[in-house]
């Protein structure tokens, strides 16, 4: 089951997409409603796409949309989602190895266009 989860911050108003009870993907955070849930239906257009630019390894650079594979300064790898203008949609947590973060962006590609969009205080 997968639900994007709209959460208001002091500053705005973000979305997290929880795949079976965890947390996957995490958006900035918007200064409107609307604003974020126009990120929603940009990860849902942007990652069935299913486009991935490991900057881990050298290559062709995929053109956007696409979600990056990178690894963080603590040695941990992690992946950002960005939209055709190349703008950064949503992050991924770290994972400490690169197959679980493809993994997971595997599961974002299969359940992101079905999520239900909830809205919490």
């Amino acid at each position: 089951m997968a639900n994007f989860i709209i959460k208001t911050t002091p500053t705005g108003t973000k979305f997290d997409l929880d795949i079976n009870g965890h947390i996957v993907l995490t958006s900035e955070v918007y200064t409107s409603l609307q604003a974020c849930k126009n990120g929603i239906d940009s990860v849902k257009k942007n990652a069935s796409l299913n486009k991935i630019d490991d900057l881990d390894v050298k290559g062709d650079e995929v053109t956007n949309p696409k979600f990056e594979v990178y690894k963080d300064k603590a040695g941990k790898f992690r992946f950002r989602l960005k939209a055709s203008n190349g703008q950064v949609i949503a992050t991924s947590e770290d994972f400490k190895a690169k197959e679980d973060c493809l993994k997971v962006i595997d599961l974002i590609v299969k359940n992101a266009q079905k999520a239900e969009i909830l809205e919490q205080d």
